[in-house]
């Protein structure tokens, strides 16, 4: 069955499904796209494979980026949420474009309209890395003569004009009020069906991201080692398979094993400990901030506060590595915001080590040396 979609460019799209095929093509007149998806389906009909003729024929940005999400599809390779809606936003923009249109002038221009969207340097450099890997993708698996040369003068173009660049490392973590705040906040809302009030604190106790928190399985958690499984573990050198064994402590305000007993209690049926959308979590989560006025903390930074939590309870580099999932400080670094009252409470003048003062210094009852002279 053939599906015809009308393109903001007044063009025809047609996607044909028959038999487990898949091909797609668009065409300036509808008479020409109901033609050619009779033909594509008298030749599924025949046994033929259109796919490879399918790629060969696409004439447009927004052809090639379905061949790439076919393909991705064909080999079991899921994609996360974040990539989905950045290529969905894509194939809105430029879908539309033909492939020999993709020109630097054309990138610059993409590039400097959506700055004036409003998007951060960071969001469009990664718009422009999906167009690259679209275009690599079918050079290299469908031999397509396209390049990306266009792409990487434009990402230069844009980086220089400042507006590609690196996202900016957020230091924010809330206090202890902040989160107490929160808690009975959520907590007293009788309207409130999601228990947003563990999930604060389990984030905190674990370093756990909220869609990790809600796909915890019930027997990937093991009471004998107090431990469970993440699976599936966000990481930028490995996106599936990424199993992870982390430890459920109770060491920086939060007890992680004891609010996992607590939620099956209260849920004791199904398949997962936290069976809700991720989303409805922070958008809860936000409601919460935006209430109490509580300005610039997002859920996410939970996770930085917990990094910071575990480091400040004495873990070692490695040891925070284990519950945070992080495979190199670099990685980790960018979590960890330790507060200088921390060190200062942890180094009181009172446990300073015994060495002699400084020269002309008189001691005296109060001085940190009083209690080691002689």
């Amino acid at each position: 069955m053939a599906t015809f979609i009308k393109t903001k460019s007044d063009s025809w799209r047609v996607q044909v499904r028959r038999k487990g095929q898949y091909a797609s093509a668009t065409f300036r007149r509808k008479a020409e796209a109901e033609r050619w998806a009779l033909e594509t389906e008298r030749r599924i009909d025949r046994g033929e494979d259109v796919a490879l003729s399918n790629a060969h024929d696409a004439t447009t940005f927004g052809e090639l980026l379905d061949i790439h999400l076919d393909d991705l599809r064909e080999v079991g390779k899921r994609i996360r949420r974040s990539k989905r809606g950045a290529l969905k936003a894509l194939r809105q923009r430029i879908g539309h474009l033909r492939i020999d249109q993709l020109t630097r002038e054309r990138l610059i221009e993409f590039g400097k309209k959506r700055a004036k969207d409003g998007i951060s340097p960071s969001t469009l450099g990664s718009e422009l890395s999906y167009i690259g890997t679209i275009l690599t993708h079918a050079a290299a698996v469908h031999g397509l003569n396209v390049s990306i040369e266009p792409v990487q003068l434009a990402r230069k173009a844009l980086n220089r004009l400042g507006l590609v660049g690196h996202s900016q490392e957020r230091d924010r973590r809330p206090t202890q009020d902040e989160l107490d705040a929160l808690i009975a906040y959520v907590d007293s809302n009788p309207r409130q069906t999601i228990p947003v009030g563990r999930i604060i604190k389990f984030a905190v106790a674990t370093a756990m991201r909220q869609e990790e928190i809600c796909m915890i399985a019930r027997k990937d958690v093991c009471a004998r080692t107090r431990t469970q499984l993440v699976r599936n573990r966000k990481d930028p050198r490995k996106k599936e398979g990424n199993h992870q064994k982390v430890p459920l402590l109770d060491i920086n305000g939060y007890d992680a094993w004891e609010l996992i007993q607590e939620q099956i209690a209260a849920v004791p049926n199904g398949d997962r400990i936290f069976p809700y959308n991720p989303r409805s979590v922070g958008a809860a989560f936000r409601r919460a901030c935006r209430a109490l006025g509580i300005e610039g903390l997002r859920f996410h930074d939970l996770r930085h506060e917990a990094t910071s939590r575990l480091f400040e309870a004495g873990l070692k580099i490695q040891e925070v590595a284990l519950v945070t999932g992080h495979r190199d400080w670099k990685m980790l670094n960018r979590y960890t915001h330790l507060r200088p009252e921390h060190l200062t409470k942890k180094y009181a003048p009172n446990d300073l080590p015994p060495t002699p003062p400084p020269s002309g210094i008189l001691i005296t009852t109060t001085s940190p040396w009083s209690k080691h002279a002689g």
